[in-house]
């Protein structure tokens, strides 16, 4: 394979020392449990292979974005005694960010999305304070897996290690997804009180309380053919958000 010179951690300074790009991509995945079928690492796996297609995308319609090495570990709080779930906490998560966003900003990358794989990572208050740090710096956040209407994709609802993500880790990586005698049912519990199960309160949920196996969502209809198309519309929605950040004018954003 060669060198894809919109990936920082494939490209070299014999290429970048006279190359500019027009905005920074930064993977932010997490590194968990994924029912008993999937690998821990499922986040980072589809932060890196989406983020990496959908630059391609944006890159080969004249975008100049970079792609940062993934961020392999998320906000896990509500999952303190799962084995090995590797927590990081959203002040950490700014402190990195604080030191990421510094260099670029020293270099003249004024762009950068972040590019969340996880469901635990909640960028909107950290962007809203690091927005105001560095006044010069537009600084946004997607979440790939609000991006499309599900439902047109996959029979099942849930949001972990569910239908859809072993649909995409089939597609993706089908070598580390464990034959199908092995996938949990993703039985969840939800809130007693009706009002958290209405969106309009909140509180973090218990994993070990809510799910026997990790999973929230059955995966039993999940097939490769259905992440391969799933991944397909995702990246290609994604390349165009990143190629229009490209070629934004942040001093005329509004309409």
């Amino acid at each position: 394979m060669s060198i894809r010179p919109y990936i920082l951690a494939e490209t070299n300074w014999n290429s970048l020392k006279d190359t500019s790009f027009e905005l920074a991509i930064l993977p932010w995945g997490a590194t968990e449990a994924h029912n008993y079928h999937l690998p821990y690492a499922t986040d980072n796996y589809e932060s890196e292979y989406l983020a990496a297609e959908a630059a391609r995308q944006a890159w080969e319609l004249g975008g100049r974005p970079i792609v940062l090495p993934t961020i392999p570990f998320g906000v896990n709080t509500g999952q303190s005694d799962i084995y090995l779930d590797i927590n990081l906490n959203p002040s950490t998560q700014m402190a990195i960010l604080d030191d990421v966003i510094t260099v670029l900003n020293r270099q003249g990358l004024k762009k950068l999305l972040i590019f969340n794989s996880h469901g635990g990572n909640n960028f909107k208050p950290i962007v809203r304070e690091l927005g105001l740090r560095f006044p010069d710096m537009f600084i946004c956040f997607s979440n790939w897996f609000q991006s499309m209407d599900r439902a047109n994709y996959f029979v099942e609802k849930g949001d972990h290690a569910e239908e859809m993500e072993t649909s995409l880790l089939l597609y993706l990586k089908p070598e580390l997804v464990l034959p199908k005698k092995f996938w949990g049912k993703g039985r969840a519990k939800a809130f007693k009180i009706k009002a958290f199960s209405e969106g309009w309160v909140w509180a973090e949920r218990k994993w070990s309380q809510i799910s026997e196996d990790t999973g929230v969502g059955d995966p039993a209809h999940a097939t490769k053919e259905k992440g391969e198309q799933f991944f397909k519309d995702v990246t290609a929605k994604m390349g165009k958000l990143m190629l229009d950040l490209c070629k934004a004018d942040v001093s005329d954003l509004y309409e």
